[in-house]
């Protein structure tokens, strides 16, 4: 296995400027989605804010920043070195799973929302269908979600055994 001092520098630059780019165009915002790849592409998945900052170079403030947003939607999470007052960012095997199971959640609050929608705007108007129906979409998807994750829990068991 290759560590992270013999690849070509050069050639992983590139490609976490060219998968955060695409992602960027996802909807990330910049910044989070450098940091993000960056980390992903580590060997241990963890890097500290000055490896971070000496990598992409940017400033501590910018990967604080971008820390804070990817903490938030689950992304990453921080850890204490041993013996330091340093933090390590850490990038988990299952950080799609867990980001997919945070959205989940906010679908749910849509979907209150727009009960709350449908009931004050009246079901049999224009404007009440539109939102009943945009209230099924997001129950239909919240349903998929959650049965496309189980597969996922199984799938990933059965290529990947316990590693995260």
């Amino acid at each position: 296995m290759t560590d992270d001092a013999e690849r070509d520098q050069e050639a992983v630059s590139k490609f976490v400027e060219s998968f955060a780019a695409q992602l960027v165009e996802a909807g990330m915002q910049r910044m989070p989605a450098r940091v993000f790849v960056a980390l992903l592409s580590s060997d241990d998945g963890a890097m500290t804010s000055a490896e971070l900052g000496e990598q992409l170079r940017i400033s501590p403030a910018g990967v604080s920043g971008a820390v804070r947003y990817l903490a938030q939607t689950h992304m990453v999470s921080r850890e204490r070195e041993p013996g330091s007052r340093r933090e390590r960012y850490r990038v988990q095997g299952n950080q799609w799973y867990e980001a997919l199971t945070n959205r989940e959640a906010v679908l749910k609050r849509w979907e209150v929302a727009l009960r709350e929608g449908v009931a004050s705007l009246g079901a049999d108007t224009p404007a009440g269908l539109r939102m009943a129906e945009t209230l099924a979409f997001f129950e239909f998807v919240d349903g998929e979600i959650a049965a496309m994750m189980e597969r996922w829990q199984v799938y990933r068991e059965e290529r990947f055994g316990n590693a995260s």
